[in-house]
């Protein structure tokens, strides 16, 4: 019977897949050739959303600069540039220091970065017990912070926390069943990354980049938790310091997404990191793509991606969940539709095409859509929930980082615990982030694969191939027999209004 169902499913994507009959070279839209079997020759390379490559490159500047005066303005001296008397002076905060915050960063960081490398160390060995902890014990974290916080008297926060938790066993009670499919598709991208060692270490040159900035962002915020500002004052710097802190490490985490995207579809295409057709030095190349060419593209996606992701994720969890509430169900349907749209604008599959033809992120990013909706394979990636997972992992990071630094906080200076635990909390789930980011890259390479030509995936893991035909046909025929029972329900309430 299995045999059959894949068989049926591996006609049908073959009957959608579009490729040349004679394997003859075909010019894609971008200007990039392609062979029958999806073999990529050397793209025409064009700088591509130069505007937010300035953009980004202007706010980083400008940024480096302000908190360089932030944190020497309180350092070793209160008010050393005189720039308290454009603010509101607070007399008992006046002897604030940035060298007394300074250190509570820093230890955010070692943590971060410490968790970072513990997932990357085990990636081969325990990466699946490690994605399993962090499914099953974010709930039980946030609600343990959200006592600690309504115990502290920071109501806000607690209700906050309390809310996450709630949502996050709402979505995994959700989706509860997709899992064993989620753990197999993740288990074979640990496999995928596992044998290309090349991509672990520029997992960790970059965390020690993303190391560098944090250096010169904890100064700076160090000077505002400092500062004489009023409490409202701080929180709004610190806010936009962590919008900026968030947009960079989000640069930084898609830089990998892209570099490993571009090394692990050559993989697939030749048949394995060994083969003879392999072109040289295939991973400085997709560096030398990611940090050029293609990144503004990759400046402009960081964005929204995770934003939109993110609300995709819980909607679709829900809407999973509704039932027959109709009223509920409309609402939610809404909101599902508005996000599918931004969906086909900005999505993390988008990178694979930047990373293998240099297109620019809209385009690269309806381009995947497309290519998903045309084949079907959207049913099964809508299933898959391993993107969720990994970001239950990155978040579980960031509260472990911001937990050991608000412990420390406590400890000096009471009245500082949640302005440091927060950003804290930030720059942990931006380490831990760039470790889990390779797996991730892996996941939306095979993905992209297995809808340009499945018989990619067939010859690198057959059984696997197998397994996803499979899953696939089963999405298929599941959406078919909702829609069914969708236009039934519609078919007779129109008769009981007539």
């Amino acid at each position: 019977m299995r045999d059959s169902r894949s068989a049926s499913s591996d006609s049908d994507l073959a009957s959608n897949a579009t490729r040349d009959e004679d394997g003859r070279m075909s010019q894609s839209n971008d200007g990039s050739n392609t062979t029958s079997t999806g073999i990529v020759a050397e793209p025409s390379r064009h700088w591509r959303d130069v505007f937010w490559l300035c953009l980004f490159s202007i706010h980083l500047v400008g940024l480096g600069f302000v908190l360089a005066v932030l944190g020497i303005n309180r350092f070793k001296q209160a008010d050393r540039l005189k720039i308290d008397k454009y603010t509101n002076r607070i007399m008992e905060n006046q002897d604030g220091l940035t060298e007394t915050y300074w250190p509570l960063y820093g230890l955010a960081a070692g943590v971060g970065t410490v968790l970072g490398w513990v997932w990357l160390s085990l990636l081969g060995s325990r990466a699946s017990l490690m994605m399993k902890i962090s499914v099953h014990s974010l709930t039980t974290y946030l609600a343990v912070i959200s006592t600690l916080c309504f115990w502290g008297g920071q109501i806000l926060w607690g209700i906050a926390f309390a809310v996450g938790a709630f949502l996050q066993f709402l979505y995994v009670m959700s989706v509860m069943d997709r899992f064993p499919f989620t753990m197999l598709v993740l288990q074979k991208a640990v496999n995928m990354v596992w044998n290309l060692p090349e991509v672990m270490r520029i997992a960790y040159v970059f965390i020690i980049i993303m190391l560098v900035w944090m250096v010169i962002w904890s100064f700076g915020a160090a000077g505002v938790v400092a500062s004489s500002i009023g409490d409202g004052g701080r929180w709004w710097l610190l806010v936009v310091l962590s919008m900026s802190l968030f947009w960079t490490g989000a640069v930084l985490c898609n830089t990998v997404h892209v570099i490993v995207s571009g090394m692990v579809f050559l993989v697939l295409i030749h048949g394995g990191r060994g083969a003879v057709s392999m072109p040289p030095k295939p991973l400085l190349k997709s560096l030398r793509h990611a940090v050029t060419t293609s990144f503004g593209s990759i400046c402009y996606g960081s964005l929204f991606t995770a934003v939109i992701r993110t609300l995709r994720w819980e909607i679709r969890g829900l809407r999973s969940k509704i039932g027959n509430n109709e009223c509920l169900l409309c609402c939610v349907d809404f909101l599902f539709n508005l996000v599918e749209t931004l969906v086909r604008f900005f999505n993390k599959y988008a990178y694979v095409q930047i990373a293998v033809y240099g297109k620019s992120f809209n385009h690269s990013a309806r381009d995947a859509w497309e290519l998903f909706q045309s084949t079907g394979i959207e049913a099964l990636v809508a299933y898959d929930c391993s993107g969720a997972v990994l970001l239950m992992g990155t978040v579980l990071g960031g509260l472990i980082t911001g937990t050991c630094t608000g412990v420390w906080t406590w400890l000096r200076t009471s009245d500082r615990v949640v302005m440091v635990g927060f950003t804290s909390m930030l720059m942990g789930m931006i380490l831990v982030g760039l470790a889990m980011v390779v797996v991730e890259s892996a996941v939306t390479s095979i993905y992209i694969c297995y809808a340009e030509d499945p018989s990619l995936i067939q010859r690198w893991d057959a059984e696997f191939f197998n397994q996803m035909s499979e899953a696939l046909h089963q999405r298929l025929q599941h959406r078919s027999a909702r829609a069914r029972e969708v236009m039934g329900r519609t078919h007779n309430a129109i008769q009981d209004t007539f």
